[in-house]
């Protein structure tokens, strides 16, 4: 029997990097997993190279519409969801005072507020599961302060805060909520940074675990 047999999973950027890395890795597990990102091409492909065991959803993770239809086509297709993995981010990097807000904006926006959309969707399913996991992935920069990055590094220490609060509110319906604080990662990048529910980045550094980099 294998770790994760039947169970339905969401990964958020799914599509390539890590977040491919995650889908690969559960399906070899024996679960179902839904690859939810915007990067429709290479989701759909990445789907099909899994098999049976895999569906591809687009997934905006700023959009409440998007994350309503993906936790219902996870559903249709496996059954309620048991693990959450939000994968999905974005990095810029600029000194404060460079920094405009439409940027900071678009970083909180994707890292903290699109993971916190993907708990809000998901719990429903996990309680008609009988619990389940949520794997917020935030970054080294969740846990310690870089210069020339303070979007994204508030964004990460956003996403742990959360993360503990929800484990807190959660535990009594026997979901466990954890984060991730991954150092640099290299990842593929095509040099559409920014994409929401994608990644960002190129090469290595600071990125999350998304299309471009991981920390």
């Amino acid at each position: 029997m294998k770790r994760f047999d039947n169970r339905t999973v969401i990964v958020t950027g799914g599509a390539r990097g890590m977040g491919a890395s995650h889908a690969r890795g559960f399906v070899a597990e024996g679960a179902n997993v839904v690859i939810a990102d915007v990067l429709e091409q290479e989701g759909r492909t990445l789907a099909d190279e899994l098999g049976d065991h895999a569906i591809f959803s687009r997934l905006d993770v700023t959009s409440d519409r998007d994350w309503a239809a993906t936790v219902a086509a996870a559903e249709e297709a496996f059954g309620p969801v048991s693990v959450l993995v939000n994968n999905a981010g974005i990095v810029r990097f600029g000194q404060i005072e460079e920094t405009e807000p439409a940027v900071w904006r678009q970083v909180l926006e994707i890292n903290l507020t699109g993971a916190y959309l993907g708990i809000r969707a998901v719990v429903p399913s996990m309680r008609k599961a009988g619990g389940g996991a949520i794997v917020n992935i935030s970054s080294a920069g969740g846990m310690m302060a870089y210069p020339n990055n303070a979007a994204y590094v508030a964004s990460k220490w956003g996403v742990r805060g959360m993360t503990k609060t929800a484990a807190l509110e959660l535990a009594r319906d026997n979901i466990r909520v954890n984060s991730i604080h991954p150092g640099p990662v290299r990842t593929l990048d095509d040099g559409r940074a920014g994409r929401r529910g994608g990644r960002s980045g190129g090469g290595k550094g600071f990125g999350d675990s998304a299309r471009g980099r991981a920390l």
